[in-house]
């Protein structure tokens, strides 16, 4: 299992994911699971993937593949493409049809083969995006309403988000609800661990601005982790029914 998640704010995109992958009680292992593709200046553009490992890996080989591709255009780069909702088509296109393959293959087996992504970025010219694509390769984007997107292990952290985040929260803010929501999640379900890997993009700067590798036993999460159960108890304690 895993969990990611998007912010989409006025100021600019908050991105969180863990690294955890599983196939079994036993066979737990560490992969990144958020790809960076920026030109400095013209765009970037952040990939979060949460599903069978198969299918990720391969979509992102393939989309890294297509842009080194000499015949490479707007119709099959997302480094090309003239919009991000072009290159969030790319992008859902690839995953579609790698899921299909990889499903074929193990057909006989009796075994899934799924995988959904968050895609954030801007590019020159146009407005930041932040869409959630399904393993069909259709895909959904972060508004005002709802300026977040989750994939994963994602009902833990949902509630924090619903209640402090809107379009106007601050990048500051931002990054303490999505790690408070992170750690929510740690705390109900194993199958999302450590490390975590946190990234900011400001509105209108075309490159990556903070990425930080949070590591088991980071002082400053933990932290922050036993202060919110803190205030946490607190809180409980001086409601009445």
């Amino acid at each position: 299992m895993t969990y990611c998640v998007g912010l989409k704010l006025d100021a600019g995109l908050v991105l969180l994911s863990d690294t955890r992958t599983n196939a079994g009680l036993d066979n737990i292992s560490c992969y990144r699971k958020m790809f960076f593709f920026e030109e400095p200046g013209e765009r970037i553009i952040t990939i979060m993937t949460a599903g069978s490992l198969s299918v990720t890996q391969t979509t992102i080989a393939r989309l890294k593949e297509a842009i080194e591709d000499e015949m490479a255009d707007e119709t099959t780069s997302i480094m090309r493409a003239p919009t991000m909702l072009r290159a969030a088509m790319i992008i859902g296109d690839t995953l579609c049809r790698t899921r299909r393959e990889i499903a074929e293959q193990c057909r006989d087996l009796r075994q899934q083969a799924s995988a959904s992504l968050i895609v954030a970025g801007q590019r020159r010219g146009g407005e930041m995006r932040l869409f959630l694509i399904y393993p069909e390769g259709n895909f959904i984007e972060a508004t005002e309403d709802t300026p977040f997107l989750q994939i994963g292990e994602h009902k833990y952290g949902k509630p924090i988000l619903d209640r402090v985040v809107t379009p106007s929260t601050s990048l500051a803010d931002a990054q303490k609800a999505v790690l408070l929501s992170m750690d929510s999640t740690l705390r109900s379900n194993l199958s999302v661990g450590m490390p975590l890997d946190l990234a900011l993009i400001e509105r209108d700067q075309f490159r990556l601005g903070l990425r930080r590798r949070i590591l088991d036993g980071d002082p400053d999460f933990a932290r922050m982790s036993a202060a919110w159960s803190a205030a946490l108890r607190d809180s409980f304690g001086k409601v009445t029914i």
